[in-house]
């Protein structure tokens, strides 16, 4: 005998994937930051060789789909005896995928600075440390936030891939419950409608933010 899922059930299942989508949003983007941090220094400071490896590395994230890269994490590590879970996989994939286009708009905001910044500090004996920290990333933020903003919209729309790989998130939640009601425009409309609550907020935002600081840029 079939189970009957009433409005609320279908709802309060959804409500509880939600959380996953959420989460698996911060990890993605406070995970992408940790590893931008490192290879961003190393993109102001670089050689000639590590410029090219850090290249490639945006090229690869940015360049192939992430729902191959989502795939490759859980089952390439398979390949290697490693098993992973569903939710590691999905953590390790959307990790990369953020960090690679965080550290395009964090140093293209920071190339966005006049170079005489660099120039003033170091004629007032500044080290490069001092510079960057004091002078550059205060004022390379307020260029990077409304981008950064926008990017969190992408990362919360890329989660949705995770559900290939089996990691119950919102759209997984939404396809398995479809499976059990037949109701598709209800169940996938409160998906949507999730994804359009969690989405347009950021979106506003970062569209705020660009205003703001096109303004402050201008005064």
């Amino acid at each position: 005998m079939m189970a009957t899922f009433t409005d609320w059930d279908i709802l309060r299942n959804l409500l509880l994937a939600l959380r996953w989508t959420l989460l698996l949003s911060l990890v993605a983007f406070f995970g992408g930051t940790l590893v931008t941090l490192p290879l961003l220094l190393l993109r102001l400071t670089a050689r000639r060789g590590t410029m090219s490896l850090i290249r490639g590395y945006i090229a690869l994230f940015q360049g192939t789909p992430l729902l191959m890269q989502l795939f490759l994490a859980f089952f390439g590590v398979g390949l290697f005896g490693v098993n992973v879970s569903p939710w590691t996989a999905a953590s390790l994939a959307l990790t990369l995928y953020t960090s690679a286009f965080l550290l395009d708009i964090w140093y293209g905001s920071i190339q966005a600075l006049p170079p005489g910044q660099w120039e003033a500090s170091r004629c007032l004996g500044l080290s490069f440390g001092q510079t960057l920290f004091h002078v550059v990333v205060a004022q390379a933020m307020r260029i990077a936030i409304a981008p950064t903003v926008g990017f969190a919209v992408q990362v919360i729309k890329g989660t949705a891939l995770a559900s290939i790989i089996g990691f119950v998130e919102l759209t997984k939640a939404g396809t398995m419950l479809n499976n059990v009601t037949y109701q598709p425009f209800k169940v996938f409309g409160l998906v949507a409608l999730g994804y359009f609550l969690l989405c347009y907020p950021l979106s506003r935002y970062s569209q705020y933010l660009e205003k703001k600081f096109n303004a402050a840029h201008h005064h």
